[in-house]
């Protein structure tokens, strides 16, 4: 008799812990997005978790948590406990840029995040004013050759992705621009505007407003082809430099060793979000193009991308920060 009641129990633990697992999201859902409100991280996040709360039946509550070029909501995110209930936005600038200008890295972006999938891959674009008198890619080298360190590029700060985009951009142009840190890509681009510097290397979403505007021309942007609203700008590659024709990628994670099932549920969730034309037609119009990858295929994105960054950083010799 006891045997069979110990076995019962035993059966009833087993169904319970199963219901428990297959329940989940059983609360709600935070999304750590390791930058301020308003800027292309956030906005694609928040695209993403109005349509990922739906399809799991739960609240995904985006969180801002900006700080240290992404590094505050990137270790805030790591250090949760690894149940699916924290996800964290984790983008090329947060998890293969930062990390690789750090003397100290606050977080290890491989090591301590489980990949769930890539997002969105935005592109790139090189932006000068529309008041100019350097009208294409081509001018732009030939006024830098005629005259270096004449021409000032703006960024979001010292170590940020447009920083280090830029002088990825002046290594393999050889050429050379005086670098001018922003407090923060918003006023690299009012700098921009306001005429203070002569090139910004932005995200297309950051500077689409005020290149539809007609207040900054595009050189070329970082894109597999031609953008549909600027058929006259250049890809890198068709201006003949290819290495820098490279989308930055904007993909979501967790704190390492999430549960097997729960992972395959996000990136199921994921890949439901990225198929739904609603979605597809927002982050497009954010100069964005939807790509849901395996977990697999996100981590080895991560790490190539670490590997990418963290060789422009010693040929360039930067200074760890």
């Amino acid at each position: 008799m006891r045997k069979h009641l110990k076995a019962g129990i035993a059966a009833c633990l087993v169904s319970l812990s199963t219901a428990a697992a297959a329940a989940y999201p059983d609360r709600t859902v935070e999304f750590i997005v390791p930058y301020a409100p308003g800027g292309t991280t956030d906005l694609i996040a928040r695209i993403v978790a109005t349509k990922l709360g739906d399809v799991l039946g739960q609240s995904v509550v985006v969180v801002n948590k900006p700080g240290a070029g992404g590094a505050v909501g990137s270790a805030y995110a790591a250090r949760q406990k690894p149940d699916g209930y924290t996800l964290v936005m984790a983008v090329e600038s947060s998890h293969a840029v930062n990390p690789s200008v750090q003397k100290k890295a606050q977080y290890d972006p491989v090591k301590d995040f489980t990949p769930i999938s890539n997002l969105a891959n935005v592109l790139g674009v090189l932006d000068v004013n529309a008041k100019s008198d350097i009208k294409t890619f081509q001018q732009l080298l030939d006024a830098l050759k005629a005259e270096p360190g004449k021409l000032a590029f703006g960024s979001s700060g010292l170590g940020g992705y447009s920083h280090l985009f830029g002088e990825r951009f002046l290594s393999v142009t050889k050429t050379n621009m005086l670098h001018v840190p922003y407090n923060g890509l918003g006023p690299a681009l009012a700098g921009l505007l306001g005429g203070q510097i002569d090139v910004v290397f932005d995200n297309l979403p950051s500077s689409a407003g005020q290149i539809a505007a007609g207040n900054f021309r595009p050189l070329a942007v970082a894109a597999p082809a031609r953008v549909k609203s600027m058929p006259d700008v250049p890809t890198y590659a068709e201006v003949g430099y290819p290495e820098l024709n490279t989308p930055s990628w904007f993909g979501i994670a967790a704190p390492a060793n999430i549960p097997a099932d729960v992972l395959k549920t996000l990136n199921k969730a994921v890949g439901e979000v990225l198929a739904d034309p609603k979605v597809i037609e927002l982050i497009e119009k954010q100069g964005a193009v939807p790509d849901h990858t395996t977990p697999e295929q996100f981590k080895k994105i991560i790490q190539e991308s670490n590997e990418r960054w963290q060789g422009v950083v010693q040929s360039i010799g930067f200074e760890k920060l």
